[in-house]
């Protein structure tokens, strides 16, 4: 127990270890503030403007939400098309890959064009960051179901869709899982990205109305806000997978 307490908190010391260091290098070298904030002025700044930082935080944790759960529906949805017709996935899925290699910031610009300054623009960057992770754990979940349990109920009378309902995807959850913490983090970037396109509000308006005026406290207030937001995300996905996949908390294994 106790060592699992030290465990925990090891994070937590490299974190002060780290900001201590940077408190002084930035101190005794003299670097500007514009150039380089100290953690001082940087807390100090979030504490001065969190009523006016709040909105965009709230603004965008919406939108990265509203992304992910889209990006998550259409993903899972997409791993179990491929999953069931073998033929799609020989001719569709050469093709997810090829998507991932297209920049997001280099492709905002044409959703623009073709469908304004609205919140669809945005909902189609956050889903393209956040559905391929997902789809590509739960293909992977879906393949390493036990060919033993998948005997057992062909023997028992299964068809193909009782054996994806009652033991492809069950088993596929952890995998499931994994994909769903990474989008999760992904979507938040995704919402600041897409933020950029034009909107009124957000860490990302926020952050760049901060870049032009060279406040760099306040970009590393909105660059600590989402790695915030991502923490946030990811701890309550895997609160989730906890509560539903009780044999992997418990430590329990899959047979």
């Amino acid at each position: 127990m106790k060592k699992d307490w030290l465990k925990g908190w090891r994070p937590l010391l490299v974190l002060l270890l780290l900001f201590v260091t940077w408190e002084i290098s930035v101190t005794y070298l003299n670097i500007p503030k514009w150039l380089l904030p100290p953690p001082t002025s940087i807390i100090k700044e979030a504490i001065i403007g969190f009523p006016n930082f709040w909105p965009n935080m709230v603004s965008t944790s919406k939108l990265a939400l509203l992304g992910f759960t889209i990006g998550a529906g259409i993903g899972l949805l997409t791993a179990i098309i491929l999953h069931l017709i073998p033929f799609i996935r020989e001719s569709v899925y050469p093709l997810l890959i090829l998507s991932q290699n297209v920049p997001i910031i280099v492709l905002a610009p044409l959703l623009v064009i073709w469908f304004g300054f609205g919140i669809l623009p945005k909902m189609i960057v956050i889903t393209l960051v956040c559905f391929f992770p997902i789809t590509v754990a739960a293909l992977d979940g879906f393949r390493q179901t036990s060919p033993e349990l998948k005997h057992y109920m062909m023997m028992a009378g299964a068809n193909k869709m009782q054996l994806f309902w009652k033991l492809e995807l069950p088993f596929s959850l952890p995998s499931l899982f994994s994909g769903l913490k990474i989008s999760a983090t992904y979507s938040v970037m995704g919402a600041v990205i897409s933020e950029w396109l034009g909107a009124k509000e957000g860490i990302g308006v926020y952050m760049t109305l901060a870049s032009s005026s060279f406040r760099t406290d306040k970009v590393f207030v909105a660059i600590f806000a989402i790695m915030l937001l991502s923490l946030i995300f990811f701890a309550l996905i895997n609160l989730v997978e906890r509560k539903l996949i009780r044999w992997q908390s418990n430590g329990g294994d899959r047979k």
